[in-house]
């Protein structure tokens, strides 16, 4: 099983990324350590605030590649409300095979 998720950074800022462990994945994103991303080195991650699971680990890079097109606004919104994941990336996904963990 994968995982495609948000996490909110302390500038209140959103990183999406892939994983087969959420509680794992936002522990190292907090701690900095080897496996950290980037982006959360220097943004400080705080919370996880959003995740899908996908069968397999394609469907979950797909997932993470499209939210990570969407502007700010939607992936706020996308947070809000789950559902509006068919509304903005429908023609791109098949929503269907995402089910919201988070």
């Amino acid at each position: 099983m994968y995982y495609t998720y948000m996490i909110r950074c302390k500038d209140n800022s959103l990183y999406t990324g892939i994983t087969t462990d959420l509680e794992r994945r936002l522990k190292e994103h907090k701690e900095k350590g080897e496996k950290t991303a980037k982006y959360t080195l220097t943004h400080n991650a705080i919370s996880m605030e959003i995740a899908w699971e996908s069968e397999n680990r394609v469907l979950a890079s797909r997932l993470e590649f499209h939210i990570k097109k969407l502007n700010k606004k939607q992936k706020e919104d996308l947070i809000k409300d789950c559902e509006l994941l068919e509304k903005f990336l429908g023609n791109k996904i098949e929503s269907q095979l995402y089910k919201k963990v988070k």
